[in-house]
This record gives structure tokens, C-alpha cells and sequence, in this order.
């Protein structure tokens, strides 16, 4: 059962209304361990997998995206050296309690960083003022 959701997510696509895809994203500027840790997360911040839950197995993540086991392990594993996720001896790996609220806090953070401090840079180097800049976000939003 596990193996057909993960086929399931795995075909998902981005449908361009903000849905993020569940399909790992493979870039040669990215080692490929770090791109299986960031869809894990992609998908409990999307619920695919709730708090408690079974995330895939090594094995099943392997097969499917045929990379070598030791890679979806050291992409997994960041995981649980976060506290993201958890393994139960005997049974495989789940979501941990809070992970879902970690994530956001951290990707919260991380957005802040690296989108809105440049953008209000450049704003006030634009001389952009803070009613200006709100209503570009607003027209950015309805596009």
C-alpha cells in the first residue's frame, strides 16, 4: 500500500496555482541526498504524510527514483538528525510530532531571509514606499 502512495505522490505534478509537486526535483547544483531530504519536507508541509504517519521506505525511494540506497538514507537521515522524523524499530520511519510546525517556522524563516530583506533593499533603494510596495504585493498576489 505504501509503495502505490508513493507512486501516486511521485506522479503528482505542479499545477500552477501554488501547489507544490510531489515529485523530488533533481538539479546538478544540488546533491541528490539533499533533494530527497527537501521533497520529504515538501510533502509533510502538504500533508501527503501527517504527523505519525509512514514516510516511504529507503527501498521503496531507491527503486523509484533509482538512486542508490545510501543516498536516500543520507537524505532521510537529515530528517531524523532534525527531529522531522523518527524510525520505529522493526517498522520504518514516520513523521514525528511537530514536524509539520517546525518546518513551517523554518521555511518561514528562511523566506524571510532570502526573499523579503532583499525586497525591501531594493525597495527603499527604489525608493519604494511602504504603501507602493504593499500594493505591488497585492497585484503580484492576483496574477
Amino acid at each position: 500500500m505504501l509503495v502505490m502512495r508513493l507512486v501516486t505522490i511521485a506522479t503528482n505534478q505542479y499545477d500552477g496555482k501554488g501547489d507544490v509537486h510531489m515529485q523530488p526535483t533533481f538539479s546538478p547544483q544540488k546533491p541528490l541526498f539533499q533533494s530527497i531530504a527537501e521533497w520529504l519536507e515538501d510533502t509533510i508541509l502538504s500533508d501527503v504524510y501527517k504527523e505519525g504517519e509512514q514516510v516511504p521506505s529507503i527501498t521503496e525511494i531507491s527503486v523509484q527514483y533509482n538512486i542508490n540506497p545510501a543516498t536516500a538514507l543520507k537524505g532521510v537521515n537529515m530528517l531524523v538528525d532534525s527531529g522531522l522524523l523518527h524510525k520505529k524499530r522493526g517498522m520504518g520511519m514516520f513523521v514525528s510530532e511537530g514536524a509539520r510546525h517546525k518546518l513551517l517556522q523554518r521555511r518561514q524563516e528562511q523566506f524571510f531571509n532570502d526573499y523579503i530583506l532583499p525586497l525591501t533593499y531594493e525597495a527603499k533603494r527604489l525608493q519604494i514606499d511602504k504603501e507602493d510596495l504593499q500594493e505591488m504585493i497585492e497585484r503580484g498576489s492576483k496574477q
